[in-house]
């Protein structure tokens, strides 16, 4: 019974690896053991590494990606990206892209997508700018009201595509305070809500604006785009997020946002109702725990962690993280998953790899093993570099 205990136990704290190189024997007096009962608590179970793509694609209808840290960082497509949308599209998945970036409109995002060399429609496509104004359609915000922004662009667009009047932006990025005796900072009594989102021209003016609007103004929604602590303005590091911001205007109103981004459910109830999608049938795929992990686990979804962005295998696996997705994996081009196809062809030498022609462009020929004319080729990608796997009679041919 012990061992048993020891080994599930030891299982949580070491790789699999780590057994596969050693053995390890451990030897405990009764009393060492009562201690060790009386004092060791069970860490969290972490997460596994998708071992069967295949099996999670034919789960779901429906996969939902974040965007900065799985798709691109920065203004670089990560590797293997195109390849696996084409895969999926082709076995009839729905796909939508979902990010808390509320710098670009839909529209905008869709340029992006151009950019980068993938077809995607704006209807696939759902920013944290585009939740705001949806979010306040949803609530039937009074288009004589007003709405004050501490955000870029993308917000104002898709304000204005919704018919809604606001104030603010990149515009109050160059306005400035000038703190002389007796000066008091007027404000726009119609703004009926403050909508903060990531500003690069964040100032202490925005921060005094928000905070009047909201404290002086009754009834004042404070709505954030999202919390994000960190962002990927380039591939190089890691930027301050719009979190930032947000925190800023709570810190001085000391009243909670209305949160529409990742990881409110605002934007998986509005995607399951415009798409008509159970929300078992959806796939959330993301690099963040406390956003994509946590979005996909308040929905109701199966979830897909992976650790081409914010979050290491150290991260995940540490016993402060409390949240854990049904699956992790290095990148989304790992779904690329088993296909297997039967290929009728005379070899006349199974040791020579000169004789298996072009049977996958991906990859490389890792063995060679011929049964009869048949030669089953299987491609793998879970480390993106496909592997042609050659299965015969003949173990002894190799490439």
């Amino acid at each position: 019974m012990l061992t048993t205990q020891l080994s599930a136990a030891a299982s949580l704290v070491f790789p699999s690896s780590f057994f596969l190189r050693r053995r390890i024997h451990i030897s405990l007096s009764r009393s060492s053991t009562r201690r060790m009962n009386a004092s060791i608590v069970s860490p969290r179970a972490s997460a596994p590494r998708l071992s069967d793509p295949d099996l999670l694609i034919r789960s779901v209808e429906t996969f939902i990606f974040d965007c900065d840290g799985v798709i691109w960082k920065g203004d670089k497509l990560i590797d293997g990206v195109p390849e696996t949308l084409d895969m999926l599209r082709s076995k009839g998945k729905r796909l939508v892209f979902v990010t808390n970036n509320s710098t670009k409109s839909r529209k905008q995002y869709g340029k992006k997508f151009e950019t980068l060399g993938l077809e995607v429609s704006e209807e696939e496509i759902f920013a944290s700018s585009f939740a705001a104004a949806a979010y306040l359609k949803s609530i039937n915000f009074p288009k004589d009201r007003k709405v004050y922004v501490i955000g870029e662009d993308g917000i104002l667009k898709e304000l204005e595509s919704e018919g809604f009047k606001y104030l603010g932006g990149p515009g109050d990025g160059d306005k400035k305070i000038e703190l002389r005796p007796g000066y008091m900072m007027e404000h726009d009594e119609d703004v009926g809500a403050v909508v903060v989102g990531f500003d690069r021209y964040f100032n202490y003016y925005k921060v005094q604006y928000a905070t009047l609007c909201i404290r002086e103004n009754p009834g004042c929604l404070f709505i954030a785009t999202n919390r994000d602590a960190v962002t990927h303005l380039t591939d190089a590091q890691e930027w301050a997020g719009g979190g930032s911001m947000v925190g800023a205007v709570y810190g001085s109103t000391q009243q909670e946002p209305i949160v529409v981004g990742k990881p409110s459910t605002f934007m998986m109830d509005y995607l399951a109702n415009k798409f008509n999608i159970s929300k078992s049938q959806i796939c959330m795929v993301g690099d963040r725990l406390d956003t994509d992990i946590l979005f996909g686990q308040n929905g109701g979804c199966k979830t897909l962690l992976v650790l081409s962005g914010v979050t290491s295998l150290e991260r995940l696996q540490s016993p402060q993280n409390s949240i854990q997705p049904d699956f992790y994996t290095n990148k989304i081009s790992d779904l690329l998953s088993l296909n297997t196809a039967v290929v009728k062809k005379k070899l006349p030498n199974a040791n020579n790899c000169d004789a298996l022609p072009a049977l996958s462009s991906y990859g490389e020929c890792h063995g060679a093993l011929l049964a009869s004319n048949d030669v089953t080729v299987s491609t793998e990608t879970s480390e993106w570099a496909m592997q042609v796997i050659l299965y015969a009679v003949d173990s002894s041919s190799t490439c």
